[in-house]
């Protein structure tokens, strides 16, 4: 029988084991209250070790930045689930002890009262086993393992797409380790490197991405702070080290680890390596991104240029697509008229992102075409900040760039900027003169240093993105930047402006307190007359120039004895200066240039402080009294380029001018200027500009008869119809510097002339102007070059030359023959040139850099380059004529 099996037990063991069943179930109800009551107890204990490990978790987490171990965390949760289950339990245990009989040793309902004690029981031994569980805690919390990028917020942008893969590029080079990123304030700067973090954020990486904001106050020290809660420094101790202490213990972190540094809004070189921070290396592969305004910070933290980012104001497309995301597409829709509008208000903003979020959602509550007039009225007129909100929030921002200015000197200088209209170029020898005068520079220097500390200011106001340089010698004010230096003498300082420049005035506006008054700028209007006295005891500059001025009152600078500067250029239809200028006994400097006077009153005379007269361009000028310009004698500047009245009849004149300093000059004919060679002021004086118009009785040229005035800035060669060479003498000295301050040229209406080799002698040359010369069929010649020795001539051939201009030259063949290097290349124009068919750029051009080319693109898609690896290397910008 297979399935058949047997168990052997005796009686007595049954008899044991069913009793030892049964006193251990009767245990459970004997114990219950003594086991409650432990269990309160030790429930008592296990709330206060627990309210102890939390007390520790905080400390170590908000103090000391340390990540909870994983261990107490769930010590920590489980302690809380017995704790709850316990009260639970404790909670119905009032019910169970009621069913309790005979001294608490039998149950009335003994499988309910037994099944109770058995729960109180294992949560009793649960509670003993967590307290032990505790005491291996010596440590509560640990450092956590670091992030390689933290996310950080940001909006949708537009516009930077560019130049964040610009960054991204340069990142990937192993050679690249800083980066630089600068710009105007309130470009997008800060929004790029967000993005940047981002874009390390959202990819794969072996990086460990670090951000922090520099502050002017104390930067290193605000720079150390930041990256120690980064990497896990910051505690109570971290507080009371010193500067170099924090360096070292950021040091040691860092440089076992490849990270990448973004550092945003620094104002000056910052030390990176007293900050703690490893330099990046091409071995430790590690990278540093900083955002400036200054581009001298640049140049200071990483030299190669190539390495250092320019932000660029959005263009007219995408800046309109920024406004309108703010104004916000319900509003646009409100009025057919509305988005016309909106693209006026955008013009006004010249592409500034800050303007443009700024003003946009100033604008997003104005439903109405009139509203919006009224916006644009008052944004022309330089006043944005009576827009709501506009000015609080936007100018504060961009002040911070005036406030980093080095002194009050360059303050001053920067807000009279402010006096030019909006989008004009200003000429920057004209400005470093009226600061000059205006008393900006330096006391007891002479003029020289002057004018060299002014073009350092230039440079500093470059630097700091509140000037750009544009066109040849000229620099502009961007929009924005112009309202807030105006803002800033409005809020700020004790000197009032009046400038109503460019809003079409056709008379003289009005003003509360004329005497108060100490520059006004009415430039670019409409203004005709001039009949009124304006009573301006304190005034020291007055522009009026790019006016319809036709009459000034003998009587208008009756009541200006303070004033230094006085603009009247650009005026066509000024016929004649009123006698009344000699009123103004404190002029220092006076501007006709581009009008139509025919002479001047001999009552200038009694401007006994001139010390600056520009009459250039005043063509209609026959007639300046003898003796006139001799009794300036304090005169230290005289521009008389393309003025009517010949420069030959005053050259005896000049001699008995002791101060003077700069001269600009037009000769009609060869003998003219070799006449002028004779005196000493030809030689003494700083020659600066010089225009050869109309040479019609000369057919050849020495042009070293110029090469020897060390000053000499610019020539001009028009209409010389019968000049058919410009020699280069046989008897050059060698290691001579000829024209070693030239660095403009500019021939036009020169119909017989057939080169200008000339220019190898020209190292510094930066503008070539080549128009309207019918003959012209090489700019360089071999052969006449070949006349020259190498060491007398120009080795580095066009090394300077940043625009090439040449336009109507129907027999010009080539520029030179052989390729060379253009390195600081920006600019060609090449217009109805037909038989030009090569450009001899080698592939060092413009250093790979962008530069414009303008002109027919016919032309430029079928021409030859001499060094056919440099037609890949450019990314030209057409510019079709």
């Amino acid at each position: 029988m297979g399935n058949i099996f047997s168990i052997s037990l005796s009686l007595d063991t049954i008899i044991t084991r069913c009793w030892d069943c049964a006193a251990g179930q009767v245990s459970y109800i004997c114990n219950l209250e003594d086991n409650l009551h432990a269990l309160q107890a030790e429930v008592e204990e296990l709330k206060a070790i627990r309210s102890d490990l939390l007390r520790r978790v905080k400390i170590a987490e908000d103090d000391q930045q340390l990540k909870p171990l994983d261990q107490v965390e769930g010590w920590l949760q489980r302690a809380e689930t017995l704790i709850n289950d316990a009260g639970q339990l404790i909670l119905e245990s009032r019910q169970q002890i009621n069913k309790l009989c005979i001294g608490g040793c039998c149950s009335t309902h003994p499988r309910s009262s037994i099944k109770f004690g058995k729960q109180i029981a294992k949560k009793l031994q649960e509670a003993k086993d967590q307290k032990e569980k505790e005491k291996d805690f010596s440590d509560v919390a640990s450092k956590p393992p670091l992030p390689s990028s933290t996310e950080r917020p940001s909006e949708p942008t537009v516009g930077l797409e560019f130049y964040l893969n610009k960054v991204w590029s340069c990142l990937k080079e192993k050679q690249v380790g800083i980066i630089g990123i600068f710009g105007l304030g309130g470009v997008g700067k800060t929004t790029l490197l967000n993005q940047i973090n981002n874009k390390f954020h959202d990819t794969t990486h072996d990086y460990l991405v670090i951000w922090a904001v520099a502050s002017q106050d104390r930067p290193i020290e605000k720079v150390q702070d930041e990256i120690a809660k980064r990497v896990g420094l910051s505690n109570e101790g971290w507080k009371s080290k010193s500067r170099d202490e924090k360096a070292g213990d950021i040091r040691s972190i860092l440089h076992k680890k490849k990270f990448a540094f973004l550092l945003d809004d620094i104002w000056e070189w910052f030390d990176l390596t007293g900050a703690g921070v490893p330099l990046p290396t091409q071995d430790n592969g590690s990278k540093v991104i900083f955002t400036t305004r200054r581009l001298d910070v640049c140049c200071q933290m990483q030299p190669n240029m190539a390495n250092n980012i320019k932000v660029e104001c959005l263009p007219p497309g995408e800046a309109l697509k920024l406004f309108e995301e703010k104004v916000g597409s319900e509003t646009l829709q409100m009025h057919p008229d509305i988005r016309k509008l909106a693209e006026a208000v955008v013009e006004q903003c010249a592409g500034l992102p800050l303007a443009l979020i700024t003003i946009g959602r100033a604008m997003a509550s104005k439903k109405t075409p009139p509203e919006w007039e009224y916006a644009i009225k008052v944004l022309r007129q330089s006043a944005a900040s009576v827009l709501p909100g506009v000015g609080k929030e936007m100018y504060p921002k961009l002040k911070f760039s005036y406030d980093s200015l080095t002194s009050e000197r360059v303050k001053s200088c920067f807000l009279y900027c402010s006096l030019y209209p909006e989008d004009h170029p200003i000429q920057i020898d004209e400005l470093i003169h009226c600061w000059i005068r205006e008393g900006f520079m330096d006391k007891h220097t002479d003029l020289s240093t002057a004018r060299n500390q002014g073009h350092f200011i230039i440079g500093s106001l470059i630097e700091a993105c509140l000037l750009e340089k544009v066109r040849f010698s000229r620099v502009r004010m961007h929009d924005v930047v112009r309202d807030m230096a105006l803002w800033i003498v409005g809020e700020f300082e004790k000197e009032k402006f009046l400038v109503k420049s460019g809003v079409q005035l056709k008379e003289l506006p009005e003003a509360e307190k004329w005497e108060e008054i100490t520059r006004m700028s009415l430039m670019d209007n409409k203004i005709e007359n001039l009949t009124e006295i304006l009573e301006c005891p304190n005034l020291q500059t007055l522009f009026l120039g790019r006016n319809d001025l036709k009459v000034i009152m003998d009587v208008f600078f009756n009541s200006m004895p303070m004033l230094r500067v006085l603009d009247l250029s650009d005026n066509m239809n000024l016929e004649e200066l009123p006698v009344g200028i000699a009123k103004l006994v404190s002029l220092e400097h006076l501007n006709l240039s581009f009008t139509k006077i025919t002479k001047l009153p001999v009552e200038l005379k009694a401007l006994e402080k001139l010390k600056y007269l520009n009459l250039e361009w005043t063509r209609d000028l026959e007639m300046i009294p003898q003796q006139l310009i001799s009794s300036f004698s304090k005169l230290q500047v005289l521009k008389m380029m393309r003025c009517g009245y010949g420069c030959s009849l005053l050259l005896e004149e000049l001699e008995h001018l002791k101060y003077l300093n700069v001269l600009t000059l037009t000769f009609r004919s060869a003998s003219e200027l070799e006449k002028a060679s004779r005196f000493n002021k030809f030689f003494s004086c700083a020659i600066e500009h010089v225009s050869l118009l109309d040479f019609i009785d000369s057919r050849s040229l020495n042009i070293l008869a110029l090469a020897n005035l060390q000053n000499l800035y610019s020539i001009k060669c028009t209409s010389c119809m019968d000049l058919k060479e410009v020699k280069i003498a046989s008897n050059i000295v060698e290691g001579a510097r000829y024209f070693h301050s030239l660095r403009y040229v500019g021939l036009t209406y020169c119909k017989q002339m057939r080169d200008v080799s000339w220019v190898i002698f020209a190292p510094h040359l930066e503008k070539l102007l080549i128009r309207d010369c019918n003959s012209l069929e090489e700019i360089i010649s071999k052969e006449k070059l070949d006349e020259v020795t190498e060491s007398k001539a120009n080795k580095n051939l066009f090394s300077r030359l940043e625009e090439l201009d040449l336009c109507r030259l129907p027999k010009m063949k080539t520029i030179c023959y052989r390729a060379l290097p253009f390195p600081q290349l920006k600019k060609i124009s090449i217009v109805k040139c037909p038989m030009l068919k090569k450009l001899p750029l080698n592939s060092n051009s413009a250093k790979g850099q962008r530069f414009i080319i303008e002109g027919e693109k016919e032309w430029w898609k079928d021409v030859e380059w001499e060094d056919e690896s440099t037609q890949t290397a450019f990314l030209p910008s057409f510019k079709p004529q």
